[in-house]
């Protein structure tokens, strides 16, 4: 009857495909018992349940789970109780959601309360470490966010760790905060991380783009608000290091892709076909941050604007929205704004800001965070001075001292830099390597990846040891697209083979995806577990082929 509510019932079977990873038992840290995970970002998960798969579409949710003992499940939803002597969980989302925020994980997962309103999941031989970095400290995330933007509507915030074939960093499932375990040592990326994941419960999650053409309203908000956090929580310094840090990996791109490339406007087109996980790039977070942000200097204060972004979320939460809503509610809530015609402020006008290609048309003043970034500019400078003073080079700063953003931007400049004369990285080798052995992966990988890049065969063992020793897909291709770009893919290929049944198949494809690029067909590889139906390559492995491998994982998807 017309207006009348009815239902639907369709009954459905689901095969293998891109939004679900099933992992055997020895992709797992613990190697005790399978795992599954889905990933829906951005439309996986119509091959997990049939739906609307585009965000300008919400609706609550409910799951009915059936699992062997001794399997956890969890779900990106606000309700969950079990029935044990039948293996059921069931799940219910009581708050509309687009698709692609539908998670499901299933493993050997144990809990353990970190906050009055969250409690961290991960493998048992994880959880005391996921404990120790987190313990405490996500409520004072979450109050710090509560009191910029308002209440946290979500009710609980836990996160769960998930095996180093998780194909992200991070990805904000409502409730269920996924997390890559492999970050858990390196103590800052892990902040900045979960912090981007609680911005996303109001920025992305409450208010979503309703088209992943315009995707930079959830990531570029979300990036401005993540950097709202940590300066309340960790100074402004800490943050403007960190945003110098996404700066530099930004121009970076943009000289690799080129400045009139059109994946750099905000508003970018999407053409019939291609998936919108292409698209996901640092112009999408760092260039729609650079606007956010340039909006907020506007209103002289940002509390002025921290005032609007709460009204934007009150007024649009559990709805879908286009940048116009955004912009003509900024120009409303600001009437002094709007009479200045800022909208048409020559060179920074509103619709330049959204279609010209480029560079952000203005950034953000660093210079609270000259503390930190200047030591780092200095010891750059010394290293790649002609002549090289290496004593200088050498005293001038202990790393060990350094925080790890500093340590990573200075090595990402070196890289840049590469390849080096032989005699300075010569040096850098005897001043830094075995110290840099003993720092967290995000910058024991920097590291290596200047070894590759200017065939510093005396630490080349170093690569093979970090390879033998990762499954992450953040850790591998960086690595194996540098060594395949110079002159060591021989190498690179000795250490696939020796490796490869340690790694997830769509990892796997990947890698010789890249093995095999400018070769004859590899020799036949065991791929058994590969199937027509893995994932199809998301925008690390398209913009990697397109430039050669110029440009790495890293540089490319922080996190969802």
């Amino acid at each position: 009857q017309p207006h009348q509510p009815f239902q639907i019932i369709v009954r459905y079977t689901t095969a293998d495909g891109p939004a679900i990873w099933w992992l055997d038992p020895e992709l797992t840290y613990g190697n005790a018992k399978p795992f599954v995970f889905t990933q829906g970002h951005s439309v996986c998960n119509r091959s997990f349940f049939p739906c609307f798969d585009t965000p300008a579409v919400k609706c609550t949710y409910s799951a009915t789970v059936k699992a062997p003992a001794g399997i956890q499940v969890l779900m990106s939803a606000t309700q969950s109780s079990y029935l044990e002597e039948e293996g059921v969980y069931q799940f219910y989302m009581e708050y509309p959601v687009p698709a692609y925020l539908v998670a499901l994980v299933a493993g050997d997962l144990i809990h353990a309360d970190i906050g009055p309103r969250s409690r961290v999941w991960a493998e048992p031989c994880l959880l005391p470490t996921a404990i120790s970095k987190l313990s405490g400290i996500v409520e004072r995330w979450l109050t710090a966010a509560e009191s910029l933007y308002g209440p946290y509507i979500w009710g609980r915030y836990d996160i769960v760790f998930l095996p180093p074939s998780f194909p992200i960093v991070a990805m904000e499932n409502p409730c269920l905060t996924f997390i890559i375990s492999s970050i858990l040592e390196s103590d800052e990326f892990l902040i900045i991380d979960v912090i981007h994941e609680v911005a996303h419960s109001w920025f992305g999650n409450a208010v979503t783009n309703a088209t992943w053409e315009e995707m930079w309203l959830s990531e570029g908000l979300a990036t401005y608000a993540q950097r709202r956090i940590t300066t309340e929580t960790y100074g402004a310094a800490f943050t403007c290091l960190e945003t110098a840090f996404r700066l530099d990996a930004l121009h970076r791109q943009m000289k690799l892709l080129g400045e009139d490339n059109p994946v750099s406007k905000l508003q970018v087109k999407l053409e019939p076909g291609v998936n919108p996980s292409n698209l996901m790039n640092l112009f999408t977070y760092e260039k729609g941050y650079c606007f956010v942000y340039y909006l907020s200097q506007l209103c002289g204060d940002p509390r002025h604007f921290d005032s609007f972004l709460r009204a934007y979320i009150e007024k649009y939460k559990f709805t879908s929205v286009v940048a116009q809503d955004l912009l003509d509610s900024f120009l409303n809530f600001f009437p002094e704004l709007k009479e200045q015609c800022v909208e048409s402020k020559a060179g920074l006008e509103f619709e330049r800001w959204l279609n010209a290609t480029g560079p952000p048309l203005a950034e953000p003043d660093l210079s609270q965070g000259s503390s930190l970034t200047r030591p780092v500019e200095t010891l750059f400078k010394l290293w790649t001075t002609e002549p090289l003073d290496s004593v200088a080079a050498a005293s001038s700063a202990d790393l060990t001292k350094w925080r790890t953003f500093q340590t990573v931007l200075f090595l990402d400049r070196l890289l840049d830099g590469s390849p080096l004369p032989h005699e300075v990285i010569k040096k850098l080798s005897e001043c830094y390597s075995s110290q840099l052995d003993s720092m967290n992966a995000e910058i024991r990988i920097r590291w290596l990846q200047i070894v590759v890049r200017n065939d510093y065969y005396p630490d080349l063992y170093k690569v093979r040891r970090f390879l033998e020793n990762q499954m992450s897909r953040m850790y591998t291709i960086p690595l194996y697209e540098d060594l395949c770009t110079g002159t060591l893919k021989s190498f690179a290929l000795e250490i696939f083979y020796q490796t490869q049944n340690q790694l997830h198949p769509n990892l796997r494809k990947t890698i010789q995806q890249i093995l095999s690029q400018g070769l004859n067909p590899l020799p036949a590889i065991d791929t058994t577990a590969v199937t027509t139906d893995t994932p199809a390559m998301v925008l690390e492995d398209k913009v990697s082929e397109a430039t050669n491998g110029a440009i790495s994982l890293r540089d490319v998807n922080v996190s969802a």
